[in-house]
């Protein structure tokens, strides 16, 4: 059975729980230097989103050694411009990258200052993966790949961005966007060009942990649709 809405909705809350403990655990011991750094350090935000995609492939039958969560268990994969890259999330069994994903956040409060890094993760990954399986790096299967996306939606995050000029036109599409709507055209791009197979999209924050979800199509329930239909075109073709 694939996770309810209910439990999507806890795993979200619990990234702003692992947040704000370690922050303020960060603070206790005087480490929390510029901005939110101590916060973002301590890493395990996406724990219980990360346990929420495993169920799918579990439930599927896939056996607990296929389903990788931690740095211990190889979430290692291999890349065409460099040789490996490590990954949130990978289920991988018998010769195939059955699914791989990207979790990644922005938080406030210099969203500025983190945005385009995000951005070119997200790019970067996909692209590697993608040509280091026209490489014949992974014999199986072709690789799925997901990408899982929690803005903070704070007043700096819901503010208009101004564009530089430049010496080229920028696309109109960017002008007087917040970051959540740059966000929000980003990931429907990835998902549109097929960087990534499966894009969810939210916003939230630690005072109003509920998801919300600014682009339909980018939503829990659409990204949940994706992953079911990997796990049934694998089965026809008998896996697990």
């Amino acid at each position: 059975m694939a996770p309810t809405r209910a439990e999507f909705e806890q795993a979200v809350a619990a990234f702003w729980d692992v947040r704000q403990q370690q922050l303020a655990a960060s603070s206790i011991v005087g480490a929390v230097g510029a901005g939110t750094a101590g916060s973002v350090r301590g890493g395990g935000h996406f724990s219980a989103i990360a346990a929420l995609i495993a169920r799918f492939f579990l439930d599927a039958g896939y056996p607990p050694e296929a389903v990788r969560l931690s740095r211990g268990q190889r979430l290692e994969l291999p890349g065409y411009y460099r040789a490996q890259k490590q990954w949130d999330v990978v289920v991988a069994h018998r010769d195939t990258l059955v699914a791989a994903f990207e979790l990644k956040a922005l938080c406030g409060p210099s969203f500025g200052n983190n945005y385009n890094n995000r951005v070119e993760e997200a790019l970067g990954s996909a692209v590697d993966i993608r040509r280091a399986a026209l490489a014949d790096l992974f014999p199986g299967e072709p690789p799925w790949l997901g990408y899982f996306f929690l803005m903070e939606d704070a007043e700096g995050s819901r503010r208009p961005v101004a564009t530089a000029s430049g010496s080229f036109r920028v696309d109109p599409i960017w002008f007087e966007r917040s970051y959540q709507e740059r966000f929000g055209i980003f990931c429907t791009r990835l998902r549109d060009e097929r960087l990534y197979d499966s894009v969810c999209y939210v916003t939230s924050s630690a005072a109003n942990p509920a998801p919300a979800e600014p682009v339909a199509a980018l939503d829990w329930q659409h990204f949940s649709a994706g992953i079911t239909a990997r796990l049934s075109y694998l089965e026809s073709l008998g896996l697990p």
